[in-house]
């Protein structure tokens, strides 16, 4: 059988823990190193219907991209979402562990190559290389690549709003006749706009952008703000291949939960 402290051991070994940004709280959050892990559900969020969910299929682990536990909590308010995950996680006797900012770090198997993939984005290399953490540039924030061939910027964002499922696509102003250079980066990543723009990308793909922060593009590059969860949802699918191809000796289950908190009309 294989333990909660093997597969945190396997998952630091695709993505170390160690890459994770500073204000990140990746790792094992809740639960037994030791236990022996009977199933794992795999989701972007750790919600308390997750919990349940985990619980009702006989899964004793929920990998999850996003901490439930991310500050100092000070008090269990079973009013909060928060407290109400970890008493419900408790009571089940269910491990939690987070992969977030170490598996954005990372480039192969990471969370921006996946989105890369799915949006036929190829070659891609880091966008922002962290060197403090490698010297082959194969650590650090998003990725640009290459469409393999120059495509119609509002084609493009179509073929990004279908493919990413996402509910909208705000993009700024059409400022390219076409669409080669593509830079990336799931979840929230305005901080990455200059880079993007040295780096020459026609269109940087991302979440999270502030409505002046859409002005920095200057007719310099065009931002598709495509969601938080719609960037990242793929997370999920990437975990259970990394995972399947490791342990054979447990079941790995995808969330049903859709645990994205925002709606369109």
């Amino acid at each position: 059988m294989a333990t909660v402290a093997d597969i945190y051991h396997f998952l630091d070994g695709v993505a170390p823990f160690r890459y994770q940004e500073s204000y990140d709280n990746a790792g094992i959050l809740i639960g037994d190193k030791s236990m022996d892990v009977k199933g794992v559900m795999l989701s972007l969020d750790t919600t308390e219907a997750v919990i349940e969910e985990a619980a009702a299929k006989g899964c004793n682990l929920v990998i999850g991209h996003h901490p439930i536990i991310f500050s100092g909590v000070k008090q269990i308010d079973y009013e909060h979402y928060i407290s109400r995950t970890i008493v419900s996680a408790i009571k089940h006797d269910i491990a939690i562990i987070a992969i977030h900012t170490n598996l954005d770090n990372v480039l192969q198997s990471g969370v921006n190559q996946r989105i890369a993939e799915q949006l036929g984005v190829t070659n891609i290399s880091i966008l922002n290389p962290n060197k403090s953490l490698a010297e082959n540039g194969t650590i650090g924030s998003g990725v640009i690549g290459e469409l393999a061939v120059a495509q119609d910027p509002l084609t493009y964002l179509k073929t990004i709003k279908e493919s990413m499922k996402a509910g909208v696509v705000k993009y700024t102003h059409i400022c390219k006749p076409s669409i080669k250079t593509v830079a990336i980066c799931g979840g929230s990543g305005s901080f990455l706009l200059p880079t993007a723009i040295d780096r020459g990308a026609d269109i940087f793909i991302t979440a999270d952008f502030k409505y002046h922060e859409f002005f920095e593009a200057n007719n310099q590059i065009i931002i598709a703000d495509i969601g938080h969860y719609e960037s990242e949802q793929y997370t999920v699918d990437l975990l259970q291949v990394l995972i399947s191809q490791k342990f054979s000796n447990f079941a790995i289950h995808l969330t049903k939960m859709v645990t994205n908190p925002v709606n369109y009309l």
